[in-house]
């Protein structure tokens, strides 16, 4: 497939949210291959699609081995608190600390058009909240409670 350019803070899509996806075609499906592309190349645990430019309500997360695909996603029910240090593709040499539920679950299609639910926990309920937060134009730099560069 295809490795993009992954879009740094300043950008005017990361500040904005994203367009709901109206049917999964080939399109999202290509879009779905070079975001995993993209995300691996750069070592990444989650990408969100205006990571690479493209206004659409469309994340991947890998946790090991675990991958989630998900377009349209939203998170349905939060449980609990968790502090932790989190960075991002878009906003490099930065780390900050931030506060997430630390049990979500979350809903969105896969790549057929499926609807799944997601119950999850700590590495991965923190990714999915923090690629969501992408598709609505909110940066981990403005939820964190304290920010350091590396």
């Amino acid at each position: 497939m295809a490795v993009y350019q992954i879009v740094e803070i300043g950008a005017d899509v990361l500040r904005e949210k994203a367009k709901e996806v109206k049917e999964i075609n080939a399109s999202i499906i290509k879009l779905l291959d070079n975001m995993m592309d993209t995300m691996e190349d750069a070592e990444g645990v989650g990408i969100a699609a205006p990571q690479i430019g493209v206004s659409k309500r469309v994340i991947i997360v890998k946790v090991e081995d675990v991958v989630v695909e998900l377009v349209n996603p939203v998170i349905l029910e939060k449980e609990g608190e968790a502090v932790a240090e989190e960075g991002c593709l878009s906003i490099p040499k930065m780390t900050g600390d931030v506060v997430r539920a630390a049990k979500v679950r979350v809903q969105g299609l896969n790549r057929q058009g499926e609807m799944c639910d997601i119950y999850a926990d700590r590495l991965l309920a923190r990714a999915l909240q923090h690629e969501i937060d992408h598709l609505e134009g909110i940066l981990f730099v403005d939820v964190a409670k304290k920010t350091y560069r590396s």
